[in-house]
């Protein structure tokens, strides 16, 4: 990190690394829902600027929290990946979900999930590791990473807004 401390303090270091909501959103991105190019940030459903996009990936790949993979074909073949510093950060990003869950009634965070993180912290943060463990094990050679859930499950998809229909609906319990 070269950005000039202000302080000592661990909350601020926290927050000069990985606390703006956009870089936060590409660590959920890159971690739970599996995205790890350009394309796939953008496409989220928060619609981030790509000016925006291009520096919170530069910053995060500055600050160690995510390697970059740069195909042989150009520029936009490059891959994310994310770091142990990153993986790091799972049970902050759990700890937000549940409390998100908590206080916020249009939450869009499947149940199952809060569920688990609530009942099985340490279970499901394991599974979580391992998986963007594998997606940094991934070499360029791979094609596509496999999503975290399968098709038949997106309606559960972790993290993901659910898209609301005209007539207002309360999410399932």
């Amino acid at each position: 990190m070269s950005r000039k401390r202000r302080s000592n303090c661990p909350i601020h270091f926290g927050l000069e690394v990985f606390g703006d909501r956009w870089t936060l959103l590409i660590l959920r991105d890159l971690l739970l829902n599996r995205s790890s190019t350009y394309g796939d940030f953008l496409h989220a459903e928060e619609h981030i600027a790509t000016n925006i996009l291009a520096n919170r990936l530069g910053r995060l790949e500055k600050d160690g929290l995510v390697t970059v993979e740069r195909g042989a074909s150009g520029r936009k073949a490059r891959r994310y990946r994310p770091t142990e510093k990153a993986i790091d950060l799972l049970p902050v990003l759990m700890e937000i979900t549940v409390w998100s869950a908590t206080y916020d009634p249009h939450t869009a965070a499947p149940p199952n999930i809060v569920a688990q993180i609530r009942v099985n912290r340490p279970g499901l943060e394991q599974a979580l590791r391992q998986q963007a463990t594998t997606l940094v094990a991934k070499t360029e050679a791979d094609q596509t990473p496999k999503p975290l859930v399968r098709a038949h499950e997106k309606s559960q998809r972790p993290f993901k807004k659910r898209t609301k229909t005209k007539k207002e609906t309360p999410c399932p319990q």
